[in-house]
């Protein structure tokens, strides 16, 4: 199949990572891109080369219903990924296809030594579940709340998406 790129979105600055992502690791590869309530279960992705999963930070992690009802309230207008967040799609896995590539990022606000990553919660789900984790957590950085990225940070996605395809199809690391 090639790729599999997943995210969760609030305002659209993940999908625009999501999507940036996909377009580097074109040059390589079919690319899939699904919002992570439309998206397969995990242990149904046999047939994918690379899984690349991105979400918002919140609450120094992965989002919760509480939160992406909080953040629609904050904006007073829906949310894009409302229903389903990460955590649950990765809470539904029991297990993830045998060495499966997997790749995480995640998109927040810039602040200096701010703790927690969702990136990285997602990784360590996906350790567990059994996935094969390629490079580090990326984060991709908004301006306050709602964004937009930060100038270059799409460009910045559209490249690790580029390094991503190299490394799974061509076995350079990704650094």
């Amino acid at each position: 199949m090639g790729a599999l790129v997943v995210y969760e979105s609030m305002f659209g600055n993940t999908e625009a990572v999501a999507e940036a992502v996909a377009d580097g690791l074109r040059a390589v590869m079919d690319v899939e891109v699904l919002e992570v309530s439309r998206a397969p279960l995990l242990e149904l992705l046999d047939d994918v080369d690379l899984l690349v999963v991105g979400a918002p930070t919140h609450a120094f992690g992965l989002s919760r219903p509480e939160t992406r009802r909080d953040a629609a309230e904050r904006v007073g207008h829906a949310v894009i990924s409302d229903t389903t967040g990460m955590r649950e799609w990765l809470a539904e896995a029991y297990s993830a296809p045998r060495d499966l590539p997997v790749a995480c990022f995640d998109t927040h606000v810039r602040v200096p030594n701010l703790p927690g990553r969702a990136g990285h919660a997602a990784e360590k789900r996906l350790r567990r579940l059994g996935a094969n984790v390629v490079g580090s957590p990326t984060s991709f950085y908004v301006h306050g709340y709602e964004g937009p990225l930060y100038a270059g940070e799409a460009e910045r996605a559209r490249a690790w998406g580029e390094e991503l395809g190299s490394l799974v199809a061509g076995g350079t690391p990704v650094r």
